[in-house]
């Protein structure tokens, strides 16, 4: 949304600075939309490249990354863009639509809508059209792919693939080896079953898993199987086959709320009822104790306090209410007579601090000390007496008997019976019409039948589609089962800000909570990326008058939904909320639990269901108690538990809007919920200030958090040769060091000045060819002194390179062939033959070295600077085809200048990477702008072992390897990896 993302907000990757491509080879359209101007930039036509990585800041300035925003994939080192592969798979006749994505394992499955189930016809095709790595590992066929509301495909609906194929029998192993085999393959493929005809790839193999098949055959069997094996014969049958020879050569009309007979059995309301569920799964919690503390100074009388407390109880039998369990089913038991206690605890022996202390341990016991809902009371209440004239009076009920309006009652009649039973007047208390256990009764017949049915329609029809989840980000992973500890911060309104959240209401017709409420789900649909947001809300639910005078557990709680969309104004959101709120206040007499019974969102322990924020505003004056003699003083509760992610509890005063954040502390820190206060505050105050303005222009960070994620935390420029291109860099690299080791191929090891010679004659032959500055030159070479040699000489000669990869297929090449318009292509003659017909000149330079050789040693003249093209590098693209990137010879070298990685002649850098992967570029590069020895690992897949002992024969003290791969490195050559002084990890 063009907004800078608060610390621990995610958000898209920008990159920005002077090492941002020059966009995508004729490209034009997709280079205007990933590469766009740089807003934050004072330099003129500064860019920021879209990345499309999802990542967050750190509280240290770290940036973590998260995933990807685009359905684009790191893959094993390979960049994969799924559209392209899905693309593929629908130019196949027999599949009418696909769906690609990533699952467990790094695996590429295709979800696919197809008149054929033929896994293997479906990978051969493939296989014609895209590189291996491409190829899915699994194939799910579906009836139909499954659909959002808005009528996309909804990823997260994929079921989960088996990676068994669904085409072949089931043949079981037959010999030893074939057994042997298929149990390999079951372990390292986490699948539970093998027969001798499955195939490795299709059960979801891969190269990195094939790596790790061929290291636990060998600690089986002693046997070294190379990996080109199994990809020729990747069945349980025909690599028993390889693995035998291999052997062999080595050893309304609702019932009247009204008084009912105390005879019969008194069922739980629907919401006792999953408090008491809730209390059977978690006993002896404390998740749902009210706790308060009143702070008593003046002349107290004990006993008519302890009276009044009687006389509160005596005259709510809910007070009175325990549940136990009749015929498997809860139900309430009234005790006849209250049982309150008021014992007194005696701290005037200590002074000062000490009591203070001890006071707060005391209320903090009293809080969390859970209550037996079997046998009760489940309220109780206790006296501190710090001195004569000072007292504290905590009490604390079980949510299942009592609410926040009940809390108000209990206030005003304890203050009543207080003035009776200290020789007052009477209590002028009005009798009760009923009682708690009356509605509950009433309440089970009135929610039932058709009333019951239309209500349950209209809450079902709001709530279709909405999000199971609210994904805000955490800072620890959420536990499998939802916890409740918690802890609170403050947070207070502005008095300015408070009266424009008012007069704002005011104007649209609303109220103060609506505008509260539209800012609030817009900042988690920041928070969280999701423009559908629901937020619950309680609700007093006392819509008839028999129960405005009753203590119970009457509140409900409203699922609020809104959908944001950030082109709209504040002024049109507080619209929608209003009249979504209004909507809901209409039809809040269902249940939030029975909501949840009869909907049955989807089953998530780890979270609470519909909505996992809240949304709390107490804005009617609080009863406040008044006692003869005594001056009273409510002490904030210190809450250590939270049954939700995040609740936000507000309440109006004299001097605005205050309360606090309650949040979860195995989610959160409080540093995080200090940040989502800022934020809220900061968007409130623009979203009320000026409503018309576009959501997605509504900011959330202070100036001081903008300086920093701008500015502070991206000071990351240094000195490097900006305007020098990358063949002039080397040239100053051969005058320092002509007799060093440039290049370690195999046997051969090429000098720098021998380097630099080759190069120059081949660059002299080039243009002889009619390569000139500007022109692309296509290189399809394995990793060999020749490689190297080229690429040197096409930038020598003006011109930039476009590295192939032996590995694709014959239509990839050819596609990108004909997109660079490269009028060379270097190779060798060993792959000539295949090849595509193409328009370019073709350079065989081994069949041509003699030619090459009498060309002059000396340097072409260059005009090249860093502003210039250095190379395209084709990766996978989004709309089906692979697009070219284009890279300047300005973005290699401040590449090779980053101060995280060390450069220098000491350094033996490993070139592994495939030429056409960007990793190639920091170790051919990284090592020969330097002084550095580069060597070239062997031009085939390396198996791990060939890989360690090439670490260790070469002394290879700087190496890239994919993250998959260094895990594999680790557990299988560890002690290779040991010498390698700096290893860089990265790619998936």
């Amino acid at each position: 949304q063009g907004q800078p993302s608060p610390v621990g907000v995610p958000g898209e990757l920008f990159i920005g600075g002077v090492q941002v491509g020059l966009g995508y080879w004729r490209s034009p359209h997709l280079t205007a939309e990933r590469f766009i101007p740089d807003a934050f930039s004072d330099s003129p036509g500064a860019r920021l490249y879209r990345t499309g990585d999802l990542a967050r800041w750190l509280p240290d300035g770290t940036l973590e990354y998260l995933g990807r925003s685009d359905f684009q994939v790191k893959l094993r080192g390979f960049r994969i863009e799924l559209g392209e592969v899905e693309n593929a798979l629908r130019s196949i006749p027999s599949v009418s639509d696909a769906v690609v994505t990533v699952r467990d394992e790094a695996r590429l499955v295709a979800y696919l809508v197809s008149t054929s189930q033929d896994a293997s016809a479906l990978r051969d095709a493939l296989s014609q059209r895209l590189p291996e790595y491409m190829v899915p590992s699994a194939f799910v066929f579906l009836d139909a792919l499954p659909l959002s509301p808005s009528g996309k495909v909804d990823r997260k609906a994929l079921p989960a693939p088996d990676f068994v194929p669904v085409t072949r029998e089931f043949v079981a192993p037959r010999t030893p080896t074939e057994q042997l085999l298929a149990s390999l393959f079951a372990s390292v493929l986490r699948v539970e079953q093998v027969g001798a005809t499955d195939h490795f790839f299709e059960l979801g193999g891969h190269s990195l898993l094939g790596t790790r098949l061929v290291a636990q055959l060998r600690s089986a069997t002693g046997v070294t199987l190379p990996l080109r094996d199994l990809f020729e014969a990747p069945t349980v049958e025909l690599l028993a086959k390889r693995l035998v020879a291999l052997s062999q050569g080595e050893s309304d009309g609702a019932a009247k709320l009204a008084p009912v007979a105390r005879t019969g059995v008194i069922p739980l309301s629907f919401a006792q009822q999953r408090l008491w569920f809730l209390d059977q799964l978690q006993p002896g919690t404390a998740s749902y104790n009210l706790p308060a503390a009143l702070r008593l100074e003046g002349s107290l009388d004990v006993e008519a306090l302890r009276q009044s407390l009687r006389a509160l109880v005596q005259r709510h039998e809910v007070l009175r209410t325990h549940f136990i369990v009749r015929d498997s089913q809860p139900i309430q038991v009234i005790r006849p007579e209250a049982e309150v206690e008021l014992p007194v605890v005696e701290l005037g022996g200590l002074d000062g601090q000490p009591r203070e202390a001890e006071a707060r341990r005391l209320m903090r016991e009293e809080a969390l000390r859970p209550f037996d809902l079997a046998r009760g009371p489940l309220v109780r209440a206790s006296l501190l007496r710090l001195d004569a004239r000072q007292h504290l009076l905590l009490v604390t009920v079980h949510h299942i008997i009592s609410d926040g309006w009940s809390t108000e009652i209990m206030v005003r009649e304890l203050g009543a019976f207080y003035r009776q039973f200290s020789g007052g007047e009477a209590a002028q208390l009005a009798a009760l019409p009923i009682q708690y256990a009356d509605f509950s009764v009433w309440q089970r017949q009135w929610l039932d039948g058709e009333r019951l049915r239309g209500e349950l329609d209209w809450w079902r029809e709001q709530l279709t589609g909405a999000p199971a989840a609210l994904e805000l980000p955490t800072d620890r992973p959420r536990p499998a089962a939802q916890t409740e500890h918690g802890a609170v911060l403050p947070i207070e309104l502005s008095g300015s800000l408070s009266n424009a959240v008012k007069a704002l209401a005011q104007r649209e017709g609303a109220t103060p909570f609506m505008v509260l409420l539209a800012a609030w789900q817009l900042v988690l649909s920041r928070y969280s990326g999701q423009n559908d947001v629901s937020v619950g809300s309680p609700i007093a639910n006392r819509n008839r008058a028999e129960t405005e005078g009753l203590v119970g557990f009457f509140v409900n709680t409203l699922v609020l939904r809104s959908s944001i969309d950030t082109q709209r104004t504040f002024r049109e959101l507080l619209g929608q909320v209003r009249l979504s709120t209004l909507a809901a206040y209409e039809h809040q007499d269902v249940p939030f639990e029975k909501l949840v019974e009869e909907l049955q969102p989807q089953r998530d322990l780890s979270r609470s269901p519909l909505f996992q924020v809240t949304l709390t505003l107490q804005n009617t004056p609080s009863a406040t108690l008044t006692l003869p003699g005594i001056t009273l003083t409510q002490l904030p509760p210190e809450l250590e538990t939270s049954k939700f992610d995040i609740s936000l509890l507000l309440e109006e005063g004299s001097g605005g809007f205050a309360g606090v954040f309650n949040y979860n502390t195995d989610l959160f820190d409080a540093a995080t919920i200090e940040g989502l206060s800022r934020h809220f505050s900061v968007l409130l105050t623009e979203a009320v200030s000026t409503p018309d303005t576009q959501l997605a222009r509504l900011p959330l960070l202070t100036s001081a958090e903008k300086q920093q994620v701008l500015s502070t935390w991206n000071e990351t420029a240094r000195a490097y040769p900006r305007s020098a291109s990358v063949h002039a860099l080397f040239e100053q690299q051969v005058t320092r060091s002509p007799d060093a080791v440039a290049v370690v191929s195999g046997d051969e090891a090429v000098t720098y000045s021998q380097l630099d010679a080759r190069s120059n004659q081949l660059a002299h032959h080039l243009r002889a060819l009619g390569v000139l500055p500007g022109s692309r030159v296509a290189v399809r070479l394995d990793r060999s002194a020749d490689l190297i040699v080229s690429l040197l000489a096409i930038l020598k000669a003006g011109a930039s390179y476009v590295p192939l990869d032996k590995a694709w297929p014959s239509e990839r090449l050819s596609f990108v062939l004909r997109e660079s318009a490269a009028g060379v292509l270097v190779s060798h003659s060993d792959v000539a033959d295949d090849l595509p017909a193409f328009g370019a000149v073709l350079l065989l330079v081994d069949e041509e070295a003699s030619r090459i050789a009498r060309r002059p040693t000396t340097a072409l003249a260059s005009e090249v600077t860093g502003d210039d093209l250095a190379y395209v590098m084709f990766t996978s693209g989004s709309t089906g085809e692979p697009k070219g990137v284009c890279v300047p010879h300005r973005g290699v070298t401040r590449l090779v200048s980053s101060s995280f990685i060390h450069f220098g002649a000491s350094e033996v850098w490993l070139h592994a990477a495939p030429v056409a992967f960007d990793a190639s570029t920091l170790e051919i590069w990284g090592a020969l702008l330097h002084g550095s020895k580069l060597v070239l690992a062997p031009p085939h897949s390396l198996s791990l072992e060939e890989l360690g002992a090439v670490l260790v024969r070469e002394k290879v003290s700087s190496l890239w390897l994919t993250a998959a791969l260094f895990e594999q490195m680790v557990a299988h050559q560890p002690v290779a990896l040991s010498g390698v002084r700096q290893l860089l990890a990265g790619g998936d």
